[in-house]
């Protein structure tokens, strides 16, 4: 089952509660690129873009687009005082240099060990794995934006992924509609879960064992 728009926009809005001032931050294609319509006013970040970009905005309003403008995904974006502009190579340097603070990402599976499959669904056309490598490997934090099921109803959050790793060991936190998972040597700990989603639902559709932080947090509806 696919996400609501207040749905989507509620777990960037928690993503965007894990960025701090003075940050580089990139953003993925998907959720993740709502992130900067909930970043606080005094919270100054610069979103990097692999396509070139450095000080991304919010999204534009209709009719105020630029089309020079877009993120990673093609989507117009506006950009913030003291944005830069490189060609891709460049923005790929930074992500490999490891100058990248924080990456948000979408994903197809996330396993109990943090390893990531989030490039392609074997026979299914794709562009290619993007930048997706890099930063798993390189930015010092990786989170995952992500629907608890597939459109099939089948756990995302899974002991092994069975569908082919962008990346082992590398994702530190996990972000969906029902909850919040830190991801640790010894496995999962849920810290958050959506109010009016129980413990027991979330086992159901997790497809693998997790612990619960003693202060689990209810996020509330909005």
């Amino acid at each position: 089952m696919g996400m609501g728009v207040k749905e989507r926009e509620k777990m960037a809005k928690r993503a965007a509660a894990e960025i701090k001032p003075g940050m580089v931050v990139n953003l993925g294609i998907g959720i993740p690129s709502l992130v900067p319509n909930f970043l606080p006013l005094h919270v100054s970040v610069m979103f990097q873009a692999e396509n070139g970009l450095v000080g991304i905005g919010p999204s534009p309003k209709n009719g105020e687009e630029d089309v020079n403008l877009c993120n990673a995904g093609g989507l117009p974006i506006t950009i913030v005082p003291g944005a830069s502009y490189s060609d891709s190579t460049v923005s790929f340097a930074m992500i490999r240099r490891g100058r990248v603070d924080m990456t948000i990402l979408g994903a197809l599976q996330v396993s109990e060990k943090g390893d990531l499959a989030n490039w392609i669904v074997p026979g299914k056309k794709v562009p290619g794995m993007g930048g997706a490598m890099e930063l798993a490997q390189k930015a010092k934090k990786v989170i995952v934006l992500m629907n608890h099921t597939d459109k099939h109803g089948h756990a995302k959050i899974v002991r092994n992924c069975t569908l082919p790793l962008t990346s082992r060991g590398c994702v530190d936190l996990i972000i969906t509609e029902m909850a919040v998972f830190q991801v640790e040597k010894d496995g999962l700990i849920l810290s958050e879960l959506a109010e009016g989603c129980t413990l027991e639902a979330i086992k159901r559709v997790t497809a693998c064992p997790f612990s619960v932080k003693d202060n689990l947090k209810v996020i509330p509806r909005e």
